[in-house]
């Protein structure tokens, strides 16, 4: 990298705001690898993500700010911090709890962009690093029963509007707007008491959507079904023979 700063043109011009939006293309392209499964293609993927961790502490040097053999240094710091029962005489305790001592709000170091499910994932963590937790999964069960409850209830009290017209944006939307958000924290809330991260649980439900319905698209093709006509009876019935197939094929997936 310090080669390439010196001698191409492009690296040279680099800067760690110019890099931002690679970093995060990396980190979803490493993402779709490990989702997928391809180890040859995660293999890549992580070399392009060590690429840019190797660009930002050249640039950084050049700086005089860090080196990457700062970065390591403090990594090892970091590991052997997380590990105190491996790495000295500590007891062992849950990270959370032991950086809830250094942190000054839940939030701290929680970067803003990062998607809302994670988010409430990480909060509700930190939340419990501090003892604000239920003991099991009952208590986040009867809170997504609860928070459902009061979704119906505003949907019940919402001012009627046109199927094919725009939302009414008055106080009864950004109410139910409000409960709906409650509901989808306590869901997450459930998923991490489970031991299953919301983001990945989602992101295995949308695949098998989209798995499901280009399935429907292609039996509607081929028995001349236009799907846009069809209506919800012939595509829910569509859906039934895709998820058999599925079954069939696959017999671990439901």
């Amino acid at each position: 990298m310090r080669d390439l700063r010196a001698r191409c043109e492009w690296d040279a011009a680099q800067t760690h705001e110019s890099l931002r939006p690679y970093l995060i293309e990396e980190a979803h392209e490493l993402d779709d690898a490990i989702r997928l499964g391809d180890d040859p293609l995660m293999r890549e993927e992580l070399g392009d993500v060590l690429l840019q961790v190797l660009f930002h502490s050249v640039i950084a040097e050049e700086r005089g700010a860090f080196s990457f053999a700062d970065v390591a240094r403090g990594l090892i710091t970091k590991m052997q911090g997380r590990h105190p029962h491996l790495y000295g005489d500590a007891a062992r305790e849950p990270w959370e709890k032991m950086k809830s001592k250094h942190r000054k709000s839940i939030a701290d170091g929680l970067p803003v962009a990062l998607p809302a499910l994670h988010r409430a994932h990480r909060l509700q963590d930190r939340a419990a690093g501090v003892g604000f937790d239920w003991p099991d999964v009952e208590g986040p069960a009867s809170k997504v029963e609860e928070e459902l409850a009061e979704v119906r209830q505003e949907l019940e009290n919402r001012a009627p509007r046109d199927a094919h017209g725009p939302p009414v944006m008055d106080s009864r939307h950004y109410a139910l707007e409000a409960e709906l958000g409650d509901l989808l924290f306590a869901v997450v809330n459930l998923c991490r008491k489970a031991g299953v991260h919301a983001s990945i649980a989602l992101d295995k439900a949308n695949a098998k959507f989209e798995r499901r319905f280009q399935e429907i698209e292609r039996m509607a093709g081929e028995r001349g079904i236009d799907v846009a006509q069809a209506g919800l009876e012939k595509l829910d019935s569509l859906w039934d023979e895709a998820k058999k197939l599925e079954a069939d094929a696959k017999p671990e997936v439901r």
